[in-house]
């Protein structure tokens, strides 16, 4: 299908892997006429998996949760689009599109099993998950690695052996100790969702155990102030890794027909920035 210019999606990955966990979703969105752009953090532009593991940069374990969005917000605001973009965001991408939202980027957005955005209390799958990088010795300013174990059984649970150990050779990196304590405490992940007026999507699996539907599910209800319209969709029986574990492509769907159903979007420029 030839690419329609005024569609365009941002791809925004999350934690622990690369913008290459995106390749599924980035052929299905282009068979559905978008233009699609997958940013990545600037601490990890221009390196691959391999090097990230063998290699992570130093500014990574403190990189902030106001810096990667800060980074995001130039990215898209830079691509002077004549319609704001669609966000899709997965894990704290799913944050991050939220913190966009609030900031008046993006034209609407949809958040794929969203790390917690600030106010909500994590129950205890979500909190068992994190409180080992919380723990660490001066791990505000360390990276942190997912071992192949814990990405099977809390990250991509829902995905066969094979999959997980190809997924985890290949697009599994480290990622910043700060952003988990950052989420914790509530520090840079607040939204005031009653000045948001763009529509927002927001999903959960019940197989999930680093978000679980829980989380999702009080994301939703923040973001239910809102003007701007906010929906819900569960994905039974998908974990964290539902963007390429078998079924993706429902998710994926869900996605682009949720968008196609919204008016085209009038152009609005975004919020000053502010690193945190």
């Amino acid at each position: 299908m030839a690419v329609d210019p005024d569609k365009t999606v941002v791809l925004i990955h999350g934690l622990w892997v690369t913008a290459e966990s995106w390749a599924a979703f980035r052929q299905r969105f282009e068979a559905a006429g978008y233009r699609v752009l997958v940013p990545t953090w600037d601490v990890l532009n221009g390196r691959s998996a391999a090097q990230l593991n063998t290699d992570p940069p130093p500014a990574l374990g403190g990189l902030s949760i106001g810096t990667i969005v800060d980074g995001l917000a130039i990215f898209i605001t830079a691509q002077k689009l004549k319609t704001p973009p669609l966000l899709v965001g997965h894990s704290f991408g799913g944050l991050f599109v939220q913190l966009l939202l609030d900031r008046g980027v993006g034209g609407a957005g949809v958040a794929i099993n969203p790390a917690p955005i600030g106010g909500i209390i994590p129950g205890p799958t979500t909190l068992g998950a994190a409180l080992p990088v919380i723990f660490r010795w001066a791990g505000w300013k360390r990276v942190y690695r997912l071992t192949r174990l814990l990405f099977a059984e809390r990250y991509a649970n829902a995905a066969p052996a094979a999959q997980q150990n190809a997924a985890y050779d290949s697009v599994v990196i480290p990622t910043s100790g700060k952003v988990f304590y950052q989420a914790a405490f509530w520090v840079g992940t607040w939204i005031k969702a009653r000045r948001r007026t763009q529509p927002l999507l927001i999903t959960a699996g019940d197989a999930d155990r680093l978000v679980t539907p829980y989380l999702s599910r009080a994301a939703y209800r923040i973001q239910k102030r809102a003007p701007a319209r906010t929906d819900f969709r569960l994905f039974p029986g998908r974990s964290h890794y539902l963007i390429s574990e078998p079924g993706w492509e429902e998710v994926a769907d869900a996605a682009i027909g949720w968008a196609a159903a919204l008016p085209v979007p009038a152009m609005r420029s975004p919020e000053p920035t502010l690193t945190m």
